[in-house]
Order: structure tokens, then sequence, then C-alpha cells
């Protein structure tokens, strides 16, 4: 799967796409003045961003692009530990595949393999108009 980046939040934010499988994605991103909030840890917002990207790669990794789209309906994130430097991996997989929606789990871990983040995404899926 190509996927361009170029002027995206992807490559605002650092990702990079690390491994597609079906059903399993992983990526990492920096924990840098990019992915910070002020007070100089890692933004539970920039965590959701890096959890929803891999979900939807995921799918369209997993759908015909020719005729359908897919894209975030839901996430939501348990931040679990802070994180100020370095960087951060995560692993989304599917749980659920169905006709109009997905469901997926991605845990964002940093380099010691500590818990960072714990999210859930559906995914939507429709045919191209």
């Amino acid at each position: 799967m190509n996927i361009q980046t170029d002027h995206t939040l992807l490559a605002a934010l650092g990702m990079e796409v690390v491994r597609i499988e079906t059903g399993r994605v992983v990526m990492t991103m920096p924990v840098d003045e990019r992915t910070r909030q002020p007070f100089g840890f890692l933004h539970g917002g920039a965590s959701v961003a890096l959890a929803e990207t891999a979900a939807s790669i995921g799918a369209a990794a997993m759908i015909d692009l020719d005729t359908e789209v897919c894209f975030g309906l839901e996430i939501n994130a348990n931040h679990i530990k802070s994180k100020r430097d370095g960087i951060v991996t995560a692993t989304a997989l599917i749980v659920h595949r169905g006709k109009s929606t997905m469901v997926w789990s991605i845990e964002i871990k940093d380099e010691n393999g500590k818990l960072i983040c714990l999210s859930r995404c559906t995914i939507a899926v429709k045919a191209k108009k």
C-alpha cells in the first residue's frame, strides 16, 4: 500500500509507517516539539492522532479503495503513562470487521515496552459515490 504523507498530519507530527499487514499496523511517532503539550509531555491529542491514523491505514488496507472509502467514526483513549521524549510505537489490531464498520484496538508503547496509551477506534466504511 502506497501512502502519500507529504502535507498531511502524519508529516507534521513525524509519524512513520513501520509495517502494514492484514489486520495489523505498526507506526512510530517522535515525542518532540511537534508532539508535546506546553508542559513538556506527550500531548494526548498527538497520541489519539497516531492511534486513529494507524487504525485508518489498517482499514484502508482491507477495503477496495477503487469502490470504497473509510474514515474514523469514533475514538477513545486512556492515557496511561506520561512521556517527555523519545519515540512511541502504535500497534493497531483489528477486533471486528463488518460490512460498514471496523473496530480497532491500538496500544501505544515507549521504547521499553511500557504502555503509554490504550485506544479503541471505530472506522466507517462507505461506498464511493
